[in-house]
């Protein structure tokens, strides 16, 4: 029985269309792929040859069997005129911790132009190790934590059955990108929080399972192939919006001790992408940068400090020069990075970018200072703006804070 992860059933031969019209009497393109046990009995078509600004309707014929209709929009050419764009955007849907309300209600919506997703799409945990405030609402399947391939194929199939997810997927094009749980809690370049080689096996096979299930199934066009496949890449709207989303987990350096948070040679985002990004940001023709982020950039120090004045207190205790960070998964663990990042954007006098954000399940609206200890005196980069979770614990759930009543 050819079942999510079961490696098993022969290849589907699945014929496709595209239409002007919800009915297809208008079919603008049309064509077959196959699916079959190698890609998990997932297809992918990369449709070529449509027209710019168009809403289009799209569905799959296996002989009687027809699947349910969906809607995308493209996007605008490149010398658009544009006077504004809404997306919904996303992070941290897990499963065990609540229905997705928050995806059933952006389905409804009939204003935006797509959603943008940034990453912990789902999460690794076995059965009732990760819930609600009162403990998990539905179970994860398979019952285990998952690390191998069919792990992962199960788990984003069992995803994938969510109404309102399912719904949300019919009606919008998304723009995803990763974070850490796709693969394992607080994933970096060579390993995980959430990783025991020797019990887990080998963290390089669990990264290329979570990796190609999630390249099966997902709605991303990654380039490259094999181990040098790339997933951080860039989208144009007219002349009013460019959007970089990026990887922030393949490249990273493992998150550092207090001592090493400044420390040069250590990166988030690894050479190649914080080139292309800067490059991005500095050369974009659009009145508006934007830049898909999995982990908050802004600096969150406690206090803030300023390195001229206090750099040999700093040094004598072996904590970081602008101050001690709350959380070095973010940004903060990485301080050169965000110092190359912000110093491309302020010598080149770039306008108008703004870091939309996930992760912390949180809702945060940050300006970037150059220098947190000199704000809000001294210069800003950019803006910040970090969305709540879809169903991933806050802190008050965390703390199980009662919830508020007026």
């Amino acid at each position: 029985e050819a079942t999510p992860g079961s490696g098993v059933g022969p290849a589907v031969t699945l014929n496709w269309q595209v239409a002007t019209d919800e009915g297809f009497a208008s079919v603008v393109a049309s064509g077959s792929v196959a699916a079959s046990a190698d890609s998990d009995h997932t297809a992918k078509v990369d449709v070529t040859g449509l027209d710019p600004s168009t809403t289009y309707w799209y569905r799959f014929i296996a002989g009687s069997a027809v699947s349910p209709v969906g809607r995308t929009r493209t996007a605008p050419s490149n010398s658009a005129d544009l006077d504004r764009l809404r997306f919904g955007v996303v992070s941290c849907s897990n499963w065990e911790a609540g229905y997705f309300g928050a995806y059933r209600h952006l389905a409804f919506r009939e204003d935006l132009d797509a959603i943008i997703h940034l990453g912990d799409y789902i999460y690794e945990y076995g059965q009732g190790e990760y819930g609600a405030r009162n403990g998990s609402v539905r179970l994860h399947e398979p019952a285990h934590e998952i690390i191998s391939l069919a792990d992962y194929r199960i788990r984003h199939a069992q995803y994938k059955t969510d109404p309102d997810l399912a719904a949300l997927h019919l009606k919008l094009p998304f723009i995803a990108t990763w974070d850490d749980h796709e693969s394992a809690d607080n994933a970096y370049r060579d390993g995980a929080e959430n990783h025991t080689p020797g019990v887990e096996g080998d963290w390089a096979d669990r990264k290329a399972n979570s990796a190609k299930a999630y390249f099966e199934w997902m709605p991303v066009r990654p380039s490259g192939s094999g181990s040098s496949v790339q997933l951080y890449r860039r989208f144009r709207f007219g002349n009013l919006a460019e959007i970089s989303m990026l990887d922030l987990r393949t490249y990273r350096d493992e998150q550092p001790t207090m001592k090493q948070v400044d420390d040069p040679s250590r990166s988030i985002t690894g050479r190649a992408q914080m080139d292309w990004l800067t490059n991005g940001i500095v050369t974009s023709p659009t009145q508006w940068k934007i830049v898909g982020n999995p982990v908050m950039i802004t600096p969150c120090v406690f206090p803030p400090l300023e390195p001229a004045t206090t750099a040999a207190l700093t040094e004598l205790v072996g904590v970081p020069q602008a101050g001690v960070p709350y959380n070095t998964d973010q940004w903060d663990g990485y301080t050169a990075d965000r110092t190359r990042l912000f110093d491309a954007i302020t010598s080149n006098g770039v306008d108008n970018t703004v870091f939309i954000t996930g992760d912390i399940h949180t809702s945060w609206a940050c300006d970037l200072p150059t220098n947190a200890a000199d704000y809000p005196g001294g210069p800003t980069v950019g803006a910040e703006f970090v969305v709540p979770s879809v169903t991933s614990p806050n802190i008050d759930d965390m703390l199980k804070v009662p919830p508020r009543t007026v």
